[in-house]
């Protein structure tokens, strides 16, 4: 096999973004070792050589979309443009000691280089190195958040988030998670016909500063799914079917510097609250990191939005099609309730639900939101 081609990245994915290549023309690569990184609709995968071999010719740009499928390198069946580097091997050269310890002999009337530690060194890996020469990222202003002080994707990411283009630099293109969410909203926009309906639950039996809202929320989710299994659906507008679902795959919306991600909690209401808890910590670290597997990014039943973590109390929320609902949460507050005997103080808890008017009627619609209150007004 001379050329290598963009390999399927799972669950259907049509193509892909080139991020950084860790080759060049001429390098040796070893098996398994990673030739670059693409970014996906929601991820950043780095794709491994199938052999090794002398690289002969790369193909493709930083920036370029690639197709599943399309040439992106050559091998070379004779080292024939040797660079003199193996990809592969990601430990450092240790440095001697005595180059460390013993200074070189000063020549008079020049001072001496000034010498580093060992310990100041950047620790990296190649494919982030990679990456933040491609991105324009200067290492050493980087603290790294990676086990013993490592510099991870995501602190390479958030550095370019930080010094995005202010304005007056001219238009910027969209790439990764903004250009999928910009896509995935046009569709939305042009495809479903949303409507909203808006209450708040009575969470005093249970509210306090430090409780898991979120946990609650999807099991409210998953009642109010057994109450009205029409909005745990798939609607087909060309086909004009409805797939209600048995299981209920639940994405819920992470914010990112860098967009949105919605990873996908799969099977909310055969599970318990702790392994739910667990799922939804893993995935949020992953997407942070950037390296969610894409299986765990596709095919939500259903959409769960907490911007009450933020700010905001309801909102008219966007239903990205095939699905036909998104529950969103909002801020809590305390608020005066009347009483018999006067006036009490209680926490609420704003929720917004939007569904497509297409294959969902406002009445189921109403009896879905009224099963997630019932069930967020009880104690835990």
């Amino acid at each position: 096999m001379t050329i290598f081609n963009l390999p399927d990245l799972g669950e259907g994915l049509q193509d892909a973004e080139i991020v950084a290549w860790h080759v060049a023309e001429g390098d040796h690569v070893v098996t398994d070792a990673p030739l670059l990184s693409v970014e996906t609709e929601k991820a950043v995968v780095e794709v491994p050589s199938p052999r090794s071999g002398y690289i002969k010719r790369i193909i493709g740009k930083p920036h370029e979309r690639v197709k599943v499928g399309a040439a992106i390198i050559e091998f070379a069946d004779e080292p024939k443009a040797d660079t003199g580097t193996v990809v592969g091997d990601l430990g450092a050269k240790p440095t001697p000691a005595a180059e460390l310890q013993t200074p070189a002999t000063p020549v008079k009337g020049v001072a001496p280089a000034p010498t580093v530690a060992a310990s100041t060194r950047v620790e990296v890996s190649p494919a982030v190195r990679a990456l933040a020469r491609e991105r324009g990222v200067d290492l050493a202003t980087i603290t790294g958040t990676g086990p013993n002080g490592i510099i991870t994707r995501a602190d390479v990411e958030r550095a370019v988030a930080t010094t995005a283009a202010i304005p007056g630099d001219g238009p910027v293109a969209l790439r990764g998670v903004r250009r999928s969410m910009a896509v995935n909203m046009a569709r939305a926009h042009a495809q479903v016909v949303p409507a909203s309906v808006w209450d708040d639950a009575d969470i005093e039996a249970w509210w306090s500063e430090h409780c898991d809202v979120t946990s609650r929320l999807i099991r409210a989710i998953a009642a109010a799914c057994a109450a009205e299994p029409i909005l745990n659906s798939w609607f087909d507008a060309v086909a004009m079917t409805l797939q209600t679902h048995r299981f209920i795959d639940l994405g819920v919306a992470v914010d990112l510097e860098g967009g949105l991600i919605v990873p996908v909690l799969r099977d909310i209401a055969g599970k318990g609250p702790e392994t739910l808890r667990q799922d939804l910590d893993r995935l949020k670290v992953a997407v942070r990191a950037r390296s969610v597997p894409i299986a765990d990014l596709r095919n939500p039943t259903i959409t769960l939005s907490n911007f009450g973590t933020m700010a905001g109390r309801h909102a008219a929320l966007v239903v990205v099609p095939p699905q036909v609902a998104i529950i969103g949460s909002g801020k809590a507050s305390y608020q005066a309730a009347p009483q018999d005997s006067g006036v009490v103080f209680r926490h609420r808890l704003p929720l917004s639900l939007t569904f497509d008017h297409r294959a969902v009627t406002g009445g189921e619609a109403a009896r879905f939101l009224e099963a997630m209150i019932g069930d967020l007004q009880k104690p835990s």
